[in-house]
């Protein structure tokens, strides 16, 4: 499994805790910025996090800024990702095994380290369960794809 995970500078701190937490789970990832507390732009972050995603570079990504909102919508914004913004560890399961979620958001703001990696584990662990949730994601994907 190979991760693509950002934040922006709020987010900084915790996305090192969980870059910790992954080494020690031997889980590959590449560390798409910000790389300091330095105030940047969410959106900047979330769109190459998500692109890698989209374009199957990656398997899954982990988003983190202040809250976990603006960097989830701005991921949202790129065709055919679905980031899920989690802060307990039953939406982060569901998240996967309900709306095929490909991409985790947090909010560093919102949840502490120990907390935000008990949610990548949960996330990373649970399978999508297809059957009637694969009906409603391809609902989303025709939403998608709707024209003005």
């Amino acid at each position: 499994m190979k991760l693509a995970i950002g934040s922006d500078h709020a987010g900084f701190r915790l996305k090192e805790a969980v870059k910790k937490h992954l080494d020690k789970k031997g889980i590959e990832y590449k560390d798409f910025g910000t790389y300091s507390e330095e105030s940047c732009d969410y959106p900047d972050i979330a769109k190459d996090v998500a692109l890698a995603v989209k374009n199957g570079h990656f398997d899954f990504g982990i988003l983190i800024c202040g809250t976990g909102i603006g960097i989830s919508i701005a991921a949202n914004k790129v065709k055919g990702i679905r980031a899920a913004l989690c802060h307990d560890t039953f939406s982060a399961k569901a998240a996967r095994a309900h709306n095929n979620a490909n991409i985790l958001a947090m909010g560093a703001r919102v949840i502490g380290e120990g907390l935000a990696c008990e949610i990548v584990d949960s996330f990373l662990s649970a399978q999508f369960e297809g059957g009637r949730h694969q009906r409603r994601v391809d609902k989303i994907h025709e939403i998608e794809n709707m024209q003005d």
